[in-house]
């Protein structure tokens, strides 16, 4: 690796220094910058060529250098006309200006160390590229070492050499004098160029139409750069020491004959008896054998033949050598049509390039990049002739490399992706650039697409034609893998989203959904979510087109592995859309029969996801319940578990049933509604809890001293006895003088525990005594009796008026344990014979813990009127107003109270007495 460094460095080294020292000092330099050495040319390649830049400008040149030193072995005189020689020719180049002719930058420049003079950009003279590398570069550049003519190439060189010849001979009546391959260059773009004019020859009476040119004698003895290349020379030229536009014409023959037999010219000279050789040439030629032009093309082969004929008069001149057929090729027919250009129109321009795409094919890559593209690119400045060069130019930069293509084409094609002006241009242009989208985008570079390309593209979106913003939707699907997804996300899709709100026309904004269906994929699913889908329903128009690209939108989202549309989205936006386009009035039978398959699609799946996800619940609430039962735990954990379902329904309804079944005191404590308890109820539940903690916290209740009774209610009355008595006799006149009613449903009341007149007769339920046939109210004790006419009274005292102590309900079917009352006995007075509590109370029908009796306030008209009653007609469930517990004042009545239970366990209050009191007397 070292050693390789090491060469490279001094051949670096090396190159520097002969570059140096070939033009320090020379004037040239102070403009040019000088590069490395590329090729060799001119008399005897003598003429070093180097590549170099205008430092002004930085414009490509080529720098041609002699160095003196090549000619210290000469004698001070011999060096002094070679020197002269070489100045004449370059002298005359200088001041001679045509396509055909090397064009010199800047004139020759001389100092003590070489000559120099700078031309337009050169590859190298045709004698390097047919394979004489004198005076090269070692080592030697590929680009030469490996380069071969075209048949259009050689072709078209051929011609432009007769074209720079016939300018010589008829426009500056000159004779060139020394044409040869070394005097033959090719410039950059690969044009034949002639140059060496050390030997020419001017007439002598330029204005006549017959030039006279005088030649000098041939002098063996000069060095070889002070006489021309003998083995191009026509004969008359040595032999008889005379010349003209003929002999031109025969060197033309040789180079000919040189260019298709790998440069090796006709005969070869012995250049130490030139006058011998000659003689024998001219021989030979006098009886041309047809093996001497085998290599050269049939279709050419006469004409050559003709140049290098031995009499002056049979050799075509340089103007009917360029009408020869061979020269008919449709590329050097193009190829000369580019280099007379700037002579034509307008429209002569655009009907050659409408014609152009047919014959670029045909053409070498080379001769289309380098010689064709720099002449269709300097087009560009003429903005009406733009979109004719334009297709030209992508169709050349499809054959080319990306290198190739960000080298030598996008630094022109970047100003026309800009160009706006003249509208009409700039619409085809857009087309034309559209059309090729796809290959701007793989050869681009990023920074370029996004600063350049992209912008157009956007542009031809809000363009004012409709042509050209279909033709944009209609192409933008095929590139959009090569957008970049920023881009596409922030700027394009909201310019198709515009489009296709804002346009008036149909085609447009079909096209519009179109391309958004075609792109999705690009999408990520979300962004299609929110963006894509919510869109749709803005559009609108309802046209069967429309509706159809909408529901295929849906359905390409809906279908497609990456994207999908959620299950929330599909009940709450996309399936309510959806179903209300269906049902335009526009659609046929097919079209609505594809709207209702692609509906019936997502129901299917959104059903089944949502029984999976509730499946998967049921499942885990399953598995928790498993083990909350074989782990009961404590209170607290059973508390945290989210109560059942029917549960929370219970809760909600208060003691009614969700199946219509009533909840009396049987039903287990409701629990809290942690969902959907509104604000009312929570407020209610709150204050339950509360007095419950403040019983809960309540000191144990003690027996109270009993005062003694005054005088005037030493004896109580037994009013009980006396009410039931005068309600027995009431209802048997009654019941004797009509007919007792049918029973109403819902006032069903229990009998009561004592024996009485009224169950004899009676033996079925009674109604009430205010509406007939009515049930009791809840505010009623339920011991009401149908009266003996409609003047009679109503009903009795209310519930709250009594203390009901137990929902004493008797369900017949339940068998369920009494609770125990016997601490409460201690709360009476001894005054009275002695009747537990327990006996009081219900028989043993219930487990429910005594806190589970309390039923909630609400609704307990309703429970009333269709539950049964309990002892003494008192509803079976009460709510706080009628819990003793919830009014401790109840305990601390006198002793005397006490007296007012009856048999049947009926407590009346101070109120009842003084009703009955004043209705009994």
């Amino acid at each position: 690796m070292e050693s390789m460094l090491n060469k490279l460095k001094s051949t670096v080294t090396k190159v520097t220094a002969d570059v140096t020292s070939a033009v320090m000092g020379n004037p040239v330099t102070r403009e040019f910058e000088v590069g490395r050495h590329i090729a060799s040319g001119g008399p005897g390649l003598c003429w070093r060529i180097y590549n170099g830049t205008k430092k002004s400008t930085k414009q490509e040149v080529a720098v041609f250098v002699f160095d003196k030193k090549v000619v210290d072995k000469y004698q001070k005189f011999e060096k002094d006309q070679i020197i002269e020689s070489l100045k004449k020719g370059v002298q005359q180049l200088t001041r001679l200006r045509h396509p055909r002719l090397l064009t010199v930058q800047h004139p020759l420049e001389e100092s003590r160390d070489c000559l120099a003079f700078c031309t337009e950009p050169v590859f190298a003279s045709l004698s390097n590229v047919m394979g004489h590398w004198d005076n090269l570069p070692s080592p030697m550049p590929n680009d030469i070492k490996e380069y071969k003519l075209y048949d259009v190439e050689t072709k078209y060189g051929l011609l432009q050499i007769s074209e720079g010849l016939s300018f010589l001979h008829s426009g500056v009546k000159m004779v060139h004098g020394n044409l040869c391959l070394e005097n033959i260059i090719l410039n950059k773009s690969g044009a034949w160029k002639i140059m060496g004019f050390d030997f020419s020859i001017s007439s002598t009476n330029p204005s006549d139409a017959e030039p006279k040119y005088t030649c000098k004698e041939w002098e063996p003895n000069l060095p070889p750069l002070c006489l021309p290349n003998p083995e191009y020379l026509a004969p008359e030229y040595i032999l008889s020491v005379s010349c003209d536009s003929a002999s031109d014409m025969y060197s033309l023959g040789v180079v000919m004959h040189a260019v298709f037999n790998e440069g090796k010219p006709v005969f070869q000279v012995n250049k130490h008896d030139i006058f011998k050789s000659f003689s024998r040439q001219l021989d030979q030629l006098s009886t041309m054998s047809p093996a001497l032009l085998n290599k050269i093309p049939e279709e050419v082969r006469e004409h050559v033949k003709m140049l290098l004929s031995v009499t002056p008069n049979v050799r075509p001149d340089a103007d009917q050598m360029t009408k020869i057929p061979f020269f008919d090729d449709v590329g050097a027919v193009t190829l000369q049509y580019f280099d007379s250009l700037f002579q034509r129109d307008n429209l002569q321009k655009s009907q050659f390039y409408k014609g152009l795409p047919k014959v670029l094919p045909k053409l070498p890559k080379r001769v289309v990049v380098y010689r064709i593209l720099p002449a269709l690119t300097s087009e560009f400045i003429n903005p009406d002739m733009v979109p004719f060069v334009l297709p030209n130019v992508l169709l050349i930069a499809e054959e080319c490399t990306k290198d190739e293509y960000i080298r030598l084409i996008l630094p022109d094609l970047t100003p026309v992706f800009k160009q706006q002006e003249p509208v009409q241009a700039s619409n085809m242009i857009l087309l034309i650039f559209l059309q090729k989208m796809d290959l701007l985008l793989t050869k681009t570079p990023a920074e370029d697409i996004k600063n350049s390309v992209l912008p157009m593209v956007y542009r031809a979106l809000e363009a004012p034609s409709v042509q050209i913003q279909e033709l944009c939707l209609n192409i933008i699907p095929t590139f959009a893998n090569l957008i970049d997804y920023p881009s596409m996300k922030n700027s394009l899709i909201p310019r198709i989203k515009s489009a296709c709100l804002q346009t008036s026309s149909l085609a447009v904004r079909v096209n519009s959904l179109v391309c958004l269906g075609k792109i999705l994929e690009y999408l990520d699913k979300w962004y299609v979510i929110d963006e894509i889908l919510p869109f749709l329903q803005q559009i609108p128009s309802r046209e069967p087109a429309v509706l159809m690209g909408i529901l295929g939108i849906y359905k390409c989202t809906f279908s497609h592995k990456k994207l999908g549309i959620p299950k929330e989205n599909l009940a709450t936006k996309s399936l309510p859309h959806l179903v209300s386009l269906s049902i335009d009035s526009n659609l046929n039978l097919n079209q609505f029969n594809s709207f209702m398959m692609v509906i019936r699609d997502m129901l299917s799946r959104m059903e089944a996801e949502h029984k999976t996800k509730l499946e998967q619940l049921h499942v885990m609430q399953e598995q928790q319940r498993s083990m909350n039962i074989s782990n009961p735990g404590s209170q607290s954990e059973e508390t945290k578990s989210p109560p059942s379902s029917g549960t929370q329904i219970d809760d909600i309804f208060g003691s009614s049933g969700v199946n219509g079944k009533e909840n009396g005191a049987a039903a287990a404590a409701p629990q809290p509604n942690r969902m959907s308890l509104t604000l009312e109820e929570k407020q209610r539940l709150a204050k339950e809890q509360e007095q419950a903690a403040k019983l809960r916290n309540q000191q144990p209740l003690a027996p109270q001293t009993v005062r003694p009774a005054s005088a005037n209610n030493s004896k109580t009355k037994d009013l009980t006895s006396s009410l039931l008595n005068n309600m027995t006799s009431l209802n048997t006149l009654s019941l004797a003088n009509q007919a007792r009613p049918a029973p109403v449903q819902g006032t069903t009341i229990a009998a009561f525990p004592a024996p009485g007149p009224m169950m004899g007769p009676m033996g079925a339920p009674v109604s009430n005594g205010f509406n007939q046939p009515m049930g009791f109210q809840t505010g009623g004790m339920g011991m009401g009796i149908r009266p003996a006419g409609p003047g009679l009274y109503g009903g009795m005292a209310t519930t709250t008026s009594t203390p009901n102590f137990g929902a004493l309900t008797q369900n017949q079917g339940q068998t369920n344990k009494a609770p125990n009352l016997s601490a409460l006995d201690s709360l009476f007075t001894p005054s009275q014979p002695k009747v537990t509590l327990n006996q009081m109370g219900p028989k043993p029908t219930t487990n429910t813990p005594w806190l589970n009796q309390f039923s909630s306030p609400q609704n307990t008209q309703t429970a009333m009127q269709g539950a049964p009653v309990g002892m003494g007609g008192v509803p079976s469930g009460f709510g706080m107003q009628a819990n003793p517990f919830f009014s401790p004042q109840n305990f601390s009545q006198p002793a005397a109270a006490a007296a007012s239970l009856n048999q049947s366990g009926i407590k009346q209050s101070a109120s009842v007495n003084n009703d009955l009191k004043d209705l009994f007397g």
